[in-house]
């Protein structure tokens, strides 16, 4: 528990259990600082330990079953001070979505229950229009247009959020076919940002197509920032409406997410969204709270040098490439992943049956020893993998040491 308890020095500590030397510690508490990761996050347990809820270290990016990322102090005092007033719901909506647009200089803007609470309103804005029998009729789509279209290599678990709205889904897989499928039945045009290299239509012509034919696109690009340009890329390409999880790279409320894109489908998406009581939206409420802290996660994000954490990064994977090296067989390397969790990744792979342990074996023991260490186990080809994207300075030494001693007793036992 030692390891996770940070005295009032939090240069001391690190120094004391020698996990950094003197100029490192230095660096990292800069960074802290500078990136909003140092004071007033807590290193205790505290709360989960009453609980008897396990901590983690993440290795492994922005995922929600391990609850995204780390709020910052800015964007939890910016939550706790909305709650202590009482505001109109909807007028807050309108007020944070103009000034979230206008930071991203994109035509509007609403925060939502996350991208999945995105992708369901903006899927029913583009079914209902503004008309209030057609957003009480909800997820009866009859007598609207009801067709989603979207590429088969697309489909994944977060459409269900689209067919929640009574929406029947038309698959594709050319250019040929999209053009053909589109009717007077077609509502939208979806598109799965993460899946953009498994298609056969990219981006840009998926928007093109959209347009041309004047039908409203959608873009889910949920964990598609950084890079801090994303945040309009998409909108300037053509989409529509674009989602991101507000819970992931942008450091807000998980719970949370943002909704980029046109104004008139943006303002019928608040219609079919909480507070309003007949509405398919209802149970996708996002509080005063959230709201809040969405708008300042965003100011928060655009105000980072980002140039700067991306070299605290490759610093961080520097020191651990020099802890897992010293292992012999053990050979390592990095790459970035071309969408999603874009960040500086480190791999490490090595012979099993030399070793004596796969890395399912090597997780599996990170995962349950202490502490819980989470890495990415098969998720990329190059081997397990580690990223200090959502870990706290000093962390990526303790993964970096647990890995070295699990892999060298696996080899000792091996010898013996």
């Amino acid at each position: 528990m030692a390891l996770f308890s940070f005295p009032s020095s939090r240069r001391k500590f690190l120094a004391s259990v020698g996990l950094l030397s003197g100029a490192a510690v230095a660096a990292a508490t800069r960074l802290m600082a500078a990136a909003g990761l140092g004071k007033g996050i807590s290193r205790s347990p505290g709360i989960y330990a009453r609980l008897g809820v396990r901590t983690r270290i993440n290795a492994k990016g922005t995922y929600t079953y391990m609850t995204g990322s780390l709020i910052p102090p800015e964007v939890s005092r910016a939550m706790e001070e909305a709650a202590r007033h009482f505001v109109y719901l909807v007028e807050l909506q309108q007020k944070v979505g103009e000034k979230i647009a206008h930071m991203l200089g994109v035509e509007a803007a609403m925060v939502t229950s996350g991208a999945a609470g995105a992708i369901l309103l903006g899927t029913a804005a583009c079914l209902t229009g503004n008309d209030p029998v057609r957003i009480r009729q909800l997820p009866d789509a009859t007598g609207m247009k009801s067709e989603v279209l979207i590429q088969k290599t697309h489909r994944n678990g977060f459409d269900h959020a689209i067919r929640s709205t009574g929406v029947r889904f038309v698959e594709v897989e050319t250019l040929e076919e999209l053009e053909s499928a589109i009717s007077e039945k077609t509502a939208m045009m979806y598109f799965l940002n993460a899946a953009q290299n498994k298609g056969r239509i990219g981006l840009e012509k998926w928007a093109e197509v959209g347009k041309r034919r004047g039908i409203p696109t959608f873009n889910d690009a949920a964990a598609d920032v950084p890079p801090v340009s994303h945040l309009r890329d998409y909108n300037k390409m053509g989409f529509d409406l674009v989602a991101f999880s507000g819970g992931k790279g942008l450091r807000g409320p998980q719970c949370a997410g943002l909704m980029l894109g046109r104004k008139d489908l943006i303002e019928v998406a608040i219609l079919n969204n909480n507070p309003y009581e007949d509405a398919i939206g209802r149970p996708c409420k996002v509080g005063k709270e959230e709201i809040v802290g969405m708008y300042a996660a965003v100011e928060r994000y655009l105000s980072l040098d980002h140039e700067a954490e991306w070299r605290e990064w490759e610093r961080r994977l520097q020191a651990m490439e020099k802890i897992l090296t010293s292992v012999p067989g053990v050979q390592v390397g990095r790459f970035v992943p071309e969408v999603a969790n874009h960040v500086p990744h480190l791999y490490a792979k090595w012979d099993e049956k030399e070793h004596g342990i796969t890395k399912a074996e090597c997780a599996k023991q990170l995962r349950e020893g202490e502490p819980s260490i989470e890495v990415l186990e098969n998720d990329y080809p190059q081997g397990m993998s580690v990223t200090p994207f959502m870990m706290k300075p000093g962390e990526e030494l303790i993964v970096a040491r647990r890995i070295k001693g699990i892999l060298f007793q696996a080899r000792g036992n091996t010898r013996a």
